[in-house]
């Protein structure tokens, strides 16, 4: 049947307004010859583009349709077999390289004068530490599929500002406050070393102010200038941690889980603290054995004592981050998950998020549950009792116990004999 001449005008129209360009060669053609046949609204056809670039993510076709089926029919079947991918376990390949990444062009941009923000994801209906923002650069080098930072910047452009450590000299913060300072959330703290003086900057302001605790957050192994040079013992570092399988398929560009776990041991053996992030868990077939795994690593190379923290969290999704997603179109399983609203955000349904984080906590030892600091990472309240057996009743006494648990245990480190300052 020729296509109906109203329609072949229109369908470009409404093309145009979705991501259909974005869509593979055949799956362009089948989506075009779906919505000829059942004559697709511009919202219909959006939902048909969608399901279509997550199906290619996950390396997944289209399911056979009956010919002819009305548009709710036709749509029903789609979303049906999108869905039940979804609720399926997902299973990554034992052996199989990690995915080639874009090396990143760093750039200088001046920027105004510096500040002190909040946590980009924060908000008042999940529980939050109210850590305190400093962009010391402008977008991540790594490339993991789920990242949110990749809906706040463009392209594979990182920027640097010249004047960075003047203007960081130059901020004003109230001597009477603890305040605790992270520099991961525009991008990765320790994958760019020294570069353009930002590891001098950022450790001669924590040196100045022994009210700060600074956190740099890393996926990455490049320690070596922290090694070299001497660090305030107010600077705690942290690593992002994750399964083999993971960081090998949904962590591209970042290190390998042997070497960030032998950076941190570095770190820790100059007498710093450091900290873990499983943020985000992921869940997938082996999830339960590969978590433990790595939990039991890292209670049999470090000592609770050297730890500052541990934190848990799940994979939650803006609307613009999942646009963002799957504009990118990689080979991907970060979006093949159940999703449910979760306090204005899409994530797993609270049930499976409890499961996971109270298996990961379950997996430390009683001497690591009294030593060190868990917390849950932007999370719903409900979920802390059923994990941890507390809760705080609001974010600022969830800020107080942290920065009073990590002020303690900075005053309790050691300094290696070299290159550890007091």
């Amino acid at each position: 049947m020729p296509p109906h001449p109203a329609y072949a005008e229109k369908f470009p129209r409404i093309a145009a307004k979705t991501p259909f360009r974005q869509l593979p060669g055949a799956l362009q053609a089948w989506a075009e010859a779906r919505a000829f046949e059942h004559r697709l609204t511009l919202q219909e056809l959006q939902q048909t583009v969608e399901i279509l670039l997550d199906l290619n993510m996950w390396g997944q076709a289209p399911p056979a349709l009956q010919p002819g089926a009305a548009n709710g029919g036709f749509l029903a079947a789609l979303r049906t077999h999108w869905q039940a991918l979804k609720t399926q376990p997902n299973r990554y390949p034992a052996e199989q390289a990690a995915a080639p990444t874009t090396p990143p062009q760093v750039k200088h941009r001046p920027k105004g004068e510096l500040g002190l923000g909040r946590c980009p994801v924060a908000s008042p209906r999940t529980r939050c530490c109210n850590l305190l923002t400093l962009d010391a650069v402008d977008n991540c080098g790594y490339e993991c599929n789920y990242c949110s930072i990749q809906s706040f910047f463009g392209g594979r452009e990182v920027y640097f500002d010249p004047e960075f450590a003047q203007k960081l000299a130059r901020l004003e913060l109230d001597p009477e406050q603890i305040h605790h300072i992270g520099t991961g959330q525009s991008s990765d703290s320790l994958m760019w070393g020294n570069n353009q003086g930002a590891l001098q900057a950022l450790t001669a302001f924590a040196r100045r102010r022994p009210n700060v605790i600074l956190e740099l957050k890393t996926k990455s192994a490049n320690v070596g200038w922290l090694l070299r040079h001497p660090v305030p013992r107010n600077v705690l570092c942290t690593w992002s941690l994750n399964t083999p399988p993971l960081i090998t398929h949904e962590e591209r560009g970042a290190a390998d889980l042997e070497q960030r776990l032998s950076a941190a041991r570095k770190v820790a053996d100059k007498g710093l603290l450091v900290g873990f992030h499983f943020h985000p868990m992921i869940h997938y077939d082996r999830w339960r054995e590969d978590y433990a795994a790595v939990i039991r690593r890292i209670q049999q190379d470090f000592a609770p004592e050297s730890v500052a923290l541990v934190s848990l969290g799940a994979l939650t999704y803006t609307k613009p981050v999942l646009k963002r997603i799957r504009a990118l179109g990689r080979f991907s399983q970060v979006l093949k998950m159940p999703m449910t609203e979760a306090n204005g955000k899409l994530s797993y349904p609270p049930a499976l998020k409890q499961e996971m984080f109270a298996h990961a906590y379950d997996c430390f030892d009683p001497a690591w549950r009294e030593q060190v600091f868990f917390y849950l990472c932007m999370e719903d309240q409900s979920l802390w009792r059923p994990v941890f057996g507390y809760d705080y009743p609001d974010n600022e006494s969830l800020e107080q116990a942290m920065k009073h648990a990590y002020t303690a245990k900075i005053r309790q480190t050691r300094p290696a004999r070299t290159q550890l300052e007091s």
